[in-house]
């Protein structure tokens, strides 16, 4: 039994077939050794070009992460040193704050007894000065009821009965009331 085929381009032939084969070895042999050599050498190149991107990539990702970690912890740092600068400043500004306070405080004291002291010292002038007149008008109603002229013991011992006599007090609380 042969098969016979019905199109002639799949037919076996032997003749054809050897020489298919014998040009097939050729055409393998040429390809191989002017072509899958530097195609392989060319593909093994690009092989080892890709991996060496992929380990420089994760080289670079992991310095990037390393960085980024030194990043993070430089702005926790400088916010770190940011908030005790601020906590430091406010201090400062707390206790110059208060200082100045306190030495208002001092000065308006210093100046309120300054002022103090003037009017006590105002206070026993006038009452010097109201003495004095008190005295030189007794001399004078003195030397018109009894119209004659006393001598310097006489004038004393009057001036002094008249002052006893006289109440100041009053003008002194009210001196020092002020």
């Amino acid at each position: 039994m042969t098969l016979v085929a019905s199109n002639p381009l799949i037919e076996v032939r032997l003749g054809l077939m050897v020489w298919t084969i014998v040009c097939f070895a050729i055409t393998f042999f040429v390809l191989k050794r002017y072509a899958f050599g530097p195609i392989q050498r060319l593909i093994d190149e690009r092989r080892q070009q890709i991996r060496q991107s992929i380990e420089d990539a994760e080289h670079a990702r992991t310095e990037a992460r390393k960085l980024l970690e030194e990043h993070r912890a430089l702005i926790g740092d400088a916010r770190g040193q940011a908030e005790e600068i601020l906590t430091e400043a406010r201090r400062v500004a707390d206790s110059q704050r208060q200082r100045v306070k306190d030495e208002t405080e001092a000065d308006r004291q210093r100046r309120l007894e300054e002022t103090r002291r003037q009017i006590e010292a105002e206070t026993q002038r006038a009452l010097q000065q109201i003495r004095a007149e008190v005295a030189e008008l007794t001399l004078v109603a003195t030397a018109k009821v009894t119209g004659k002229v006393l001598d310097d013991a006489d004038h004393r011992r009057l001036i002094e009965d008249a002052i006893k006599d006289l109440d100041f007090s009053a003008l002194e609380e009210t001196g020092a009331a002020r």
